[in-house]
Formats: C-alpha cells, sequence, structure tokens
C-alpha cells in the first residue's frame, strides 16, 4: 500500500498531524462506524487507505479512478499517432512531451487505485477484455494535424474542468494527485491553443482543417460529460468523490471556451447554441447519447485497432516485465 505519509511535502503538515492522529474506532458496530463515516466525509474530511471505509464508497472510488487512469493511458494513442507526422521539429518535440506526461499521469493513477485493493495487471486486464471503459473522445480517429490543436486545446479543457473539481476529492490520495496533474494539464492546454491560434492565423487551407476537425469534434466534446443526472441521486457526489453534476461542468466548459472560439472567427456546428440571460445557461441541441453508449462500450471508429495495439504493445513488452519484477538469485 501507497503510505500517505510518504507523500511529503504533497501533504501539509497539518494534515499529516491529523493523518496520524485519526483512526476509526474498530469496537463500533457498522452501522455506527458508517455514520461517523458519512458525517466526516460529508464534513469536507479526507479518507486515506489504511481508513475505514463503506465497501461502496471504495468500489466506487476504485471504479471512478481506474477509469480516469484507463483514459490516461488510451488517450495518448490518438496524439502519438502525429509524433512523427508534427510540422516541425519544436512541435514534435511539444507532442512528444505532451505523451509522456500522460502516460505519466496514468501511472500516478494507477497507483491510487491498486491501494483500493486491484492489482495493476488486473486492471490492464479488464482494459483489454473491454471490461472496463475509457473516454468516449479518445475512440475516435485524428484525420489532420488540426486534430492535435483540437485535442489539446478542447479536449483536454473539457477534461480539465472536470479534475479541477476532483482536487477536493474526499479520497485524499486522489485530491492530491489531482493537484499535480492539473498543472501538467494546464500546459498540455497552452500547447493546444498555439496550436490551433497559428492554424486560424495561418492559409486558407489551414484554416479550413482547422474549422473541419472543430466540426467532428464538437459532438464527442457535448458528449464527453455525460448525460444529465439527478444530483440528489448520485452516490458519486453524495460521497464528495466527485463536486459536480456532468450538465454543471458542461456548462463551466461551454462558458470559459465558446467565446474563445468565436475569438478566432471560427462557428460551432450547433444552430441551437445560445447563451439563455434569462435562465443563466446555455442552450444547445441535445447530444447524441447513443453515439456516447455505443462508443464507450469499444464499438467506436478506433476502438478495436487501439485496444489491439495495447494488446499487442503489452505482449511484446512483456519480457522486460519479467527482468525488472524477477526474484533475485541467491549467490552461489
Amino acid at each position: 500500500m501507497t503510505d500517505p505519509l510518504a507523500l511529503d511535502p504533497v501533504l501539509p503538515p497539518r494534515e499529516r498531524s491529523e493523518l496520524r492522529a485519526r483512526a476509526w474506532n474498530e469496537d463500533l458496530p457498522h452501522d455506527e462506524r458508517y455514520e461517523h463515516f458519512e458525517a466526516h466525509v460529508r464534513g469536507g474530511g479526507k479518507i486515506e487507505p489504511h481508513d475505514w471505509m463503506p465497501d461502496e464508497y471504495r468500489t466506487a472510488v476504485l471504479r471512478f479512478v481506474e477509469m480516469h487512469a484507463n483514459s490516461e493511458l488510451m488517450g495518448v494513442l490518438p496524439e502519438r499517432e502525429w509524433i512523427m507526422r508534427a510540422p516541425t521539429l519544436r512541435r514534435k518535440l511539444a507532442l512528444t512531451s505532451k505523451v509522456q506526461d500522460e502516460v505519466g499521469h496514468a501511472q500516478l493513477l494507477y497507483r491510487v487505485a491498486e491501494d483500493l485493493g486491484k492489482p495493476r495487471e488486473a486492471m490492464f486486464d479488464d482494459l483489454l477484455a473491454g471490461k472496463t471503459k475509457f473516454h468516449n473522445v479518445f475512440h475516435y480517429p485524428t484525420r489532420t494535424w488540426a486534430d492535435i490543436g483540437v485535442i489539446a486545446w478542447l479536449v483536454d479543457a473539457a477534461a480539465i474542468v472536470a479534475q479541477q473539481a476532483l482536487r477536493d476529492s474526499s479520497y485524499g490520495p486522489y485530491a492530491r494527485t489531482m493537484q499535480k496533474i492539473c498543472w501538467e494539464e494546464s500546459v498540455h492546454i497552452m500547447h493546444g491553443r498555439d496550436v490551433v491560434v497559428t492554424l486560424a492565423n495561418g492559409t486558407t487551407t489551414q484554416r479550413e482543417m482547422l474549422q473541419e476537425a472543430l466540426d467532428r469534434w464538437w459532438g464527442p466534446l457535448m458528449q464527453m460529460h455525460g448525460p444529465r443526472s439527478d444530483r440528489s441521486k448520485d452516490r458519486d457526489l453524495h460521497w464528495r468523490i466527485k463536486a459536480k453534476t456532468s450538465e454543471e461542468l458542461r456548462q463551466e466548459f461551454l462558458t470559459i471556451y465558446v467565446p474563445r472560439i468565436l475569438e478566432l472567427g471560427l462557428t460551432l456546428p450547433d444552430p441551437e447554441l445560445a447563451f439563455d440571460k434569462e435562465a443563466g445557461e446555455w442552450r444547445y441541441a441535445d447530444p447524441d447519447w447513443n453515439e456516447l453508449r455505443t462508443v464507450v462500450t469499444n464499438h467506436g471508429p478506433k476502438s478495436h485497432e487501439r485496444l489491439e495495439f495495447r494488446r499487442l504493445n503489452r505482449e511484446a513488452t512483456a519480457w522486460v516485465r519479467a527482468a525488472i519484477l524477477a526474484e533475485p538469485r541467491a549467490a552461489a
């Protein structure tokens, strides 16, 4: 298990001392312990790996973090395809760095998930077998260099809207890990914006390429946070595993990025998109939720190809893991 105390200096001194002092009373009946747990979480407290937690909470956090880790791991594949086709050496280096960061995020998140009781190899097995999911946007092809700009600027922006809200997650290791991830994602957004602005101020062909990429990615972007949900029935919100509903996240993304997109002279492929001043929210054409369900169950345009790449890559590198993890031989 990852000892949260070993995360110094990520965990502030005051919180470290509280962590040492706090312990759930194991002599209490289950129902009373559950009540103490709920009061702690609902009151803004953090849960650490060694703390007592209901099985439902452990399962919910594991499912949430595991999908996030899967998405970071699979999310590098659309961009990886363009490293060798980047238009300049500077772009190649920037994209390589971004891909490296995303793989690092996956490693951090799988480590957090492992502490909840599921071995990393089991998580990889379930991902490749299609038993667990990754975000819808990573099931789609990248057709032009403009896709790389749109992914890094807008897809990552939609992701960071959700990730920033996770910095206050009730599960302590996840909240602390998100602080590092959010900082690095903010750099990725700047990289993406630079690509997009360069294309927007380029030739007619480059602007048309950018607009075409935006048109293709807008649907998956609007689906990314998922259908509207009832806050009162969402257990992840109740336990403060996450902080906002899917619609709250989508509204926040639209509020920040629609003006920025329009500022570049681009258009959005939704004639219904408009801000309702009276209601204080954006109106838009309802996303295709059937498409979302199809894609996240690994029936997207690139689902099979990308999962197969991961399978073959895992098989090809099995010898490296075997060599590193092998028991040391006794001296003769």
